[in-house]
């Protein structure tokens, strides 16, 4: 019986592979084309992403009786990003918080607390990203420089834990994660953001290369917290919405968790309008 077992498993792992592949030629560039158009494609792209994390949310945390928490959030989302898109960030959060509130009217008393840190996470995907890219001078920057950092250190980590397994990094919550895994993915990515920052002549590669090394270290962190809350809730995945990788959350939760350091650190240094310019500019 060992045979057929042991010979699944690598034709299995190879399909998920092909699914994950075919997944992100199709979506990478999508994103791409949205962060150079910027404005209210930019808004768009991540209005979507983050109402369909708010579905996959409420879903995972509240089952059937989801449909109230989840239209009601929805809405203050859907106003949030036309309002992110007008350059309105203070009027995009309390819309959010509202959205939190309303969400919260519906939901199980013993689940409100999941429910509005579900509705924060969604507003979050949605504001995060859309600051940074409203810099005119650097926010195309910086949205390539996330996707660099994020989609590179999931590729290094990926390939050189099945290369080189060794320890596992929290076994607890994510098994297949391993220290080797980690480590090569924190490295590639600061290497790659190197070359971002040459393609956009930025002068601070210091500057660049530690900021590179923080958002990938963050970008590990957020997906493993987003697998301890499926792990809470018994899911091996937020949804089935992208082949090979599951759901939106699935996909984008180490993106969530750089994008959010990143706008945060922008912010404290550049203010709601020169958020990337914060985040970027650090030889002044």
């Amino acid at each position: 019986m060992s045979g057929p077992v042991s010979d699944t498993a690598p034709r299995v792992a190879a399909s998920n592979l092909v699914l994950r592949i075919a997944s992100a030629v199709v979506l990478a560039p999508v994103a791409v084309a949205a962060a150079y158009f910027g404005g209210w494609l930019f808004a768009l792209f991540w209005g979507l992403a983050a109402v369909a994390i708010l579905w996959e949310w409420t879903t995972l945390v509240a089952g059937a009786g989801h449909r109230g928490m989840f239209v009601s959030a929805a809405a203050a989302l859907a106003i949030a990003t036309f309002v992110a898109w007008l350059h309105r960030p203070i009027a995009a959060l309390l819309l959010v918080g509202l959205g939190a509130f309303a969400a919260a009217i519906f939901a199980p008393r013993l689940r409100r607390g999941w429910v509005i840190a579900g509705v924060g996470y969604a507003g979050m995907m949605l504001l995060a990203p859309v600051l940074l890219r409203d810099d005119e001078e650097y926010g195309l920057f910086a949205i390539v420089l996330l996707f660099a950092v994020v989609w590179s250190t999931d590729i290094f980590a990926y390939f050189a834990g099945r290369t080189f397994g060794g320890p596992k990094l929290c076994p607890a919550i994510s098994p297949k994660k391993t220290w080797s895994g980690a480590i090569a993915g924190t490295l590639g990515a600061v290497l790659i953001a190197f070359g971002v920052a040459r393609y956009f002549g930025s002068p601070d590669w210091i500057a660049i290369g530690l900021l590179a090394l923080v958002l990938s270290m963050v970008s590990q962190v957020g997906d493993l917290l987003e697998s301890s809350v499926k792990r809470h809730f018994g899911a091996k995945d937020a949804s089935h919405l992208i082949p090979g990788h599951g759901g939106v959350m699935d996909r984008l939760d180490s993106f969530w968790a750089a994008a959010v350091v990143a706008c945060l650190i922008g912010l404290a240094r550049g203010g709601f309008d020169h958020a990337a310019h914060g985040l970027l500019e650090w030889s002044r």
